[in-house]
């Protein structure tokens, strides 16, 4: 992928601003909320008033804080369970902004119900993505698969609403059907990744065999009353990319971009239910 092949790169660059923000009192997590409330403006105030070009400025430079916050808590050693529960779960809050501002925008002042469904599939299909990778994490299947993840699917969008903004047509609807069937498959190649690890490990035997063990321990006379349920927790951290010598090359700051909007990608840790 684009994002994980970049990150080296794009992690030196960011070594001096690493070393100065350790001498600073700049909480990460600051960084983290003032990135998503930059994003979710940039996206209700230019994306629904049709406003692309200006729009993707402002949400490109505010999506750079899934980088920098991530530089400080290194630079400190602060990194914690917390700021990474924060910034997927503020990635979540950005890209229903950014789709939901284009669905409200196609639905209105832009004139065109496929365009808002499209919008709207991609929206609905990117939430469920981020969400069945964090369930099959806790759950303690691996889930690092899919057509399209956070990282390509928002290099995609703001490329083509930004050129869009400038007077290139087309090229906005096409990347939201784009979007819309690549996120679907992203969904689909998901659950399949699981479901195949799942009958690897003894698929519905296995559970069987749990479920009469359980069974079997609720008819003891002497059960114990302290029966301990252990939650599985993932930890999250960037997968670290071989070097790209194309990294310095005129897609290095499309690269940055996706490697800023992949820093989520896992997405926030869901309790059973």
């Amino acid at each position: 992928m684009l994002a994980s092949k970049a990150r080296p790169q794009i992690n030196r660059l960011l070594e001096p601003f690493s070393r100065w923000a350790a001498t600073t009192s700049l909480s990460p997590d600051l960084v983290t909320i003032i990135g998503t409330v930059g994003v979710v403006g940039g996206a209700v105030g230019f994306f629904t008033r049709g406003v692309f070009f200006v729009g993707t400025l402002v949400i490109t430079l505010f999506v750079f804080s899934d980088l920098i916050d991530g530089a400080i808590a290194r630079a400190r050693g602060i990194s914690s369970k917390w700021g990474a529960f924060l910034d997927s779960t503020s990635d979540r809050l950005g890209d229903g902004a950014v789709f939901g501002s284009l669905v409200i925008w196609y639905a209105g002042d832009g004139d065109s119900l496929p365009l808002a469904g499209a919008a709207l599939i991609s929206l609905v299909a990117a939430a469920v993505t981020s969400y069945v990778k964090a369930r099959a994490e806790s759950l303690g299947f691996t889930c690092d698969v899919g057509l399209a993840e956070r990282g390509e699917r928002l290099l995609l969008l703001l490329v083509a609403s930004g050129l869009y903004g400038l007077g290139v047509p087309y090229l906005l609807p096409i990347a939201l059907w784009v979007l819309a069937v690549a996120t679907v498959v992203t969904v689909g190649q998901r659950i399949w990744h699981v479901y195949r690890q799942f009958q690897s490990s003894g698929g519905a035997g296995a559970g069987a065999g749990a479920g009469a063990g359980a069974a079997a321990a609720a008819q003891l006379p002497s059960a114990s009353a302290g029966s301990a349920s252990a939650g599985p927790a993932s930890a999250g951290g960037p997968a670290g990319g071989a070097a790209d010598p194309g990294m310095g090359g005129p897609l290095g700051p499309l690269a940055a971009v996706a490697v800023a909007a992949g820093a989520g990608e896992p997405g926030p840790v869901v309790p059973a239910g």
